[in-house]
């Protein structure tokens, strides 16, 4: 069994290249699960109109693909509500972008 966190570490690698950032930190995994071999996210993007979110979802597909070579399936859905704010930031992101000291 793969838990969250596993997940979610995996999801470490993928950055958001307008902010630099992995996606994990800035807060944008509302929902990450396995259950029997599947592996299912739900994500957002800092705002709907991000001309980035299917790259950015492949390269979620792609991280946890190369994480958990054994899933049978990885499913990550791009999801807007609720909307994304920046108080879903991990500290160590906040501190980053210089929203926390």
């Amino acid at each position: 069994m793969i838990k969250k966190e596993d997940i979610l570490e995996a999801l470490k690698e993928v950055i958001d290249p307008e902010i630099g950032i992995n996606v994990a930190d800035l807060g944008l995994v509302y929902e990450a699960a396995e259950s029997d071999g599947e592996i299912r996210v739900a994500m957002t993007m800092t705002t709907a109109a991000c001309p980035l979110g299917g790259l950015i979802r492949d390269q979620a597909k792609n991280a946890l693909r190369k994480r958990f070579p054994g899933a049978r399936s990885v499913t990550v859905e791009l999801v807007w509500s609720p909307p994304w704010n920046a108080d879903m930031m991990s500290d160590e992101a906040k501190r980053k972008l210089g929203r926390l000291k």
